[in-house]
């Protein structure tokens, strides 16, 4: 893969915690699936069918109303919006960065979101077509220049409410206007990108990116739903004709399904293995190097601790239960069949904040939660 495609993909990965290469390894046939008569047997996040057509978020509503209401206010249903409709451009704006002689400006004009960069002498201003990321760590700009699609090069982050360089660009001073305007994205990478930040970004064997629905809703996890709705308003419950991960062992879903957007083990190391804090935010790599815990056992799947269709949950306690249901409570317990992985021997509540520590991203001005489970000691570096 070029190197443009890497360092692309792996901004995506830590401003948005989703995107995708398109075409990876990993999309291999899940379980559970009726291969001869499902389109979708293959399925996984970011794949193209063609002649299989999306019905959009409503149309899953429909029959699924509880999960659509909560779904729609998960991190992952945010993990873009229209830049006309970004609600932290609509509230922040106008920003602003200087970085040499070059200045930065995101403002809002009317019902559009517009990022102008200048030298002094001239300037180039176009339109914010999609924000990238919810803003709760950062959040970057997808802009079209002369025809291609460019990753802005000054990013939004929370904990400063301001511009600052994105990550992965250079910090230096740029060589010329053009160059400061941000980095252009291959074919490959767009395609990527808006995979795994919307939903129906390609269909039909053709990119279709200016048609792609904000943030990912219920057709990005379970598949085009066309033929779904019309098998189940025909009551053809033999083959449902949609994709249903809970057929996935715990190693697959965790690689390979969430993977496909959060960066699996085998995704990580094909882009370079990328070292220590850089990759914190690769959630199903991390929990791969995580000794004793890969393991095909559904309490160890990415799902056991995060409902896809319920917000995150933040706080610490909630994620003991998670824990103690492999883990005895204390040294004394009997183990059984169900429990049998050691006590801690220093507590037994908020286990997360000992084992799966915050690590600061200094790039991101964000600490995000390390998946790799350890015993931390103090003065460790953080393990690639």
């Amino acid at each position: 893969m070029r190197g443009s495609v890497k360092r692309s993909l792996t901004l995506c990965f830590l401003l948005g915690s989703a995107c995708a290469y398109f075409g990876s390894p990993l999309f291999v046939s899940g379980r559970g699936q009726s291969g001869a008569k499902n389109p979708l047997s293959k399925w996984r996040p970011a794949r193209d069918y063609s002649g299989v057509g999306y019905a959009g978020a409503a149309a899953c509503a429909q029959c699924h109303a509880k999960e659509s209401r909560t779904q729609a206010a998960t991190p992952m249903a945010h993990a873009a919006e229209a830049g006309a409709a970004c609600e932290v451009l609509k509230s922040r704006a106008p920003l602003t960065f200087t970085n040499g002689a070059y200045t930065y400006r995101i403002t809002r004009e009317g019902e559009r979101a517009v990022y102008t960069v200048g030298d002094g002498v001239s300037t180039i201003s176009e339109p914010v077509l999609f924000c990238f990321g919810q803003g709760v760590a950062g959040q970057t700009y997808i802009f079209q220049h002369r025809g291609a699609y460019y990753e802005s090069r000054v990013s939004y982050f929370q904990e400063s409410k301001g511009l600052d360089i994105t990550i992965l660009h250079p910090r230096g001073v740029p060589a010329s206007l053009e160059d400061a305007l941000g980095r252009p994205m291959s074919r490959e990478a767009t395609q990527g990108c808006f995979n795994c930040h919307t939903t129906a970004a390609v269909g039909d064997s053709r990119q279709q990116f200016e048609r792609a629905s904000p943030g990912v809703s219920c057709e990005a996890c379970h598949g085009p739903g066309e033929r779904h709705v019309a098998a189940m308003r025909a009551k053809d419950l033999s083959d449902p004709k949609i994709f249903d991960p809970t057929g996935l062992g715990a190693i697959e879903l965790s690689q390979e399904f969430c993977g496909a957007c959060h960066q699996s083990f085998d995704t990580v190391m094909s882009l370079g293995g990328q070292g220590g804090a850089a990759n914190i935010r690769f959630q199903p790599y991390r929990i791969y190097n995580s000794r004793g815990h890969l393991v095909d056992d559904p309490r160890m799947s990415c799902v056991a601790c995060h409902d896809p269709h319920e917000e995150l949950r933040h706080d610490a306690a909630y994620y003991d239960s998670k824990c103690l249901a492999c883990h005895l409570s204390t040294a004394g317990e009997l183990k059984t069949r169900a429990r049998s992985a050691p006590a801690c021997p220093v507590a037994t509540k908020q286990c997360a904040t000992c084992h799966m520590p915050k690590v600061e991203l200094p790039e991101m001005h964000y600490r995000f939660t390390d998946h790799w489970i350890r015993i931390v000691k103090p003065g460790d570096a953080v393990p690639r």
